[in-house]
């Protein structure tokens, strides 16, 4: 299972670690990614889903609906 938020699209970021003495080596920013059980309210039933924590408080902002529609998701298929 990739790392990649069911909504979003979220993926992790290349980055680079940095030691005291500056010897930079290549990491993996991965993204904060829960599993949840939101509430469809236009489909009367529950969806679960991987997202990312940011998108969780975008969801609690707008709502589910109509994150989604600006997403372009159709949640009857997630």
């Amino acid at each position: 299972m990739s790392r990649v938020c069911d909504l979003s699209g979220t993926r992790a970021n290349n980055g680079m670690a940095v030691s005291h003495s500056h010897i930079r080596t290549k990491k993996l920013q991965q993204a904060n990614l829960q599993q949840r059980k939101l509430w469809w309210e236009e489909g009367k039933k529950w969806i679960k889903v991987r997202v990312t924590t940011r998108t969780l408080k975008t969801i609690q902002k707008k709502g589910l609906n109509s994150y989604a529609k600006a997403m372009g998701i159709d949640l009857s298929k997630v």
